[in-house]
């Protein structure tokens, strides 16, 4: 199965590397800053779970593409969904499956606009990593899983040979019959967790501390009562998951969201935030969604406005 990774950052960069460790025929198509970094430095991996280093990774850019991938996998950010498009649109074929690693649901949507429903394929990950000054790839934990399948919940001969290739390539690959239940579950908690980390400015410890678990817990369950909403209300295990990490005191957890913000970096407030908004019955002006929604778009007008003035 030939893959394709588009870009190579701390996402796509871990899986795809990890794929590669393993013998996968594995590319990256990365914009022409990154292949720099990559041909100088290699593609670098450091985790307690094991380093990897390949020197030489196989490298690709939009005018190289000259025939379709069997596997695309996708996992950029959601601002930046429809110029990943229009990057890796000539490597989609007849028979092509993307796998999108997004989070929300909108990005579904677009993907089946522009290619097909039968292509897309339904799929989230949980991990923790970023880049060090030379573009290597920094696993900050034990996490590292990656969840998908068919979006009907069908097994699929696709999705086996999907399974048969991303399971038993050094990290936590699982195939799900449920994968849109599994990926409004990781919706309704990333919601949460950015949404209270970035209202507060605060790890979840700090605001445990300041008294405002309560909003926290508010915070969730209108989330999860969004997504009963929509036909898919998050089962009591995950839900109570959920409410126990966003409730543990003392603990370091900060979304990466409030980490983009801490470091003026663009933000996935409208896909995170404002498509659970649209979704609601009824506007509700004391939603907590809402205030954490209109305070990172306060950021982003802030942070547009320093961009012009630079410029």
């Amino acid at each position: 199965m030939r893959i394709l990774v588009i870009g190579a950052g701390a996402i796509g960069g871990y899986f795809g590397g990890r794929l590669l460790q393993a013998g996968r025929d594995v590319t990256f198509l990365v914009r022409p800053r990154r292949a720099a970094l990559l041909s100088k430095y290699g593609l670098s991996i450091r985790s307690r779970l094991g380093d990897f280093h390949e020197p030489t990774p196989p490298l690709v850019s939009t005018e190289g593409l000259a025939e379709p991938f069997d596997l695309i996998i996708l996992s950029c950010k959601a601002y930046d969904l429809d110029g990943a498009i229009t990057s890796f649109a000539k490597a989609v074929g007849p028979k092509t499956a993307i796998l999108p690693l997004l989070n929300g649901m909108r990005h579904l949507d677009v993907l089946a606009d522009r290619f097909g429903v039968e292509r897309v394929l339904g799929g989230l990950c949980v991990i923790s990593a970023t880049l060090d000054a030379n573009g290597g790839i920094v696993h900050l934990n034990e996490l590292h899983a990656l969840t998908f399948g068919e979006l009907d919940g069908s097994r699929s001969q696709r999705i086996e040979t999907v399974a048969s290739t991303l399971v038993g390539a050094g990290f936590d690959a699982r195939l799900t019959d449920e994968i849109r239940q599994e990926m409004w579950e990781k919706w309704v908690f990333i919601a949460a967790a950015a949404g209270i980390t970035c209202l507060m400015r605060a790890a979840i410890g700090d605001i445990v501390a300041a008294g405002a678990s309560d909003l926290a817990t508010k915070l969730l369950n209108e989330c999860a009562a969004i997504a009963a909403i929509e036909g898919f209300p998050p089962r009591q295990l995950p839900l109570e998951q959920a409410r126990t990490i966003l409730t543990a005191a003392g603990s370091p957890l900060k979304a990466s969201m409030l980490r983009d913000i801490e470091g003026g970096m663009p933000v996935e407030g409208d896909h995170i935030f404002g498509d659970l908004l649209r979704r609601a019955v009824k506007s509700d002006e004391h939603s907590v969604l809402r205030i954490a929604y209109l305070h990172v778009k306060a950021y982003e007008a802030r942070r547009m406005r320093s961009e012009t003035a630079i410029t």
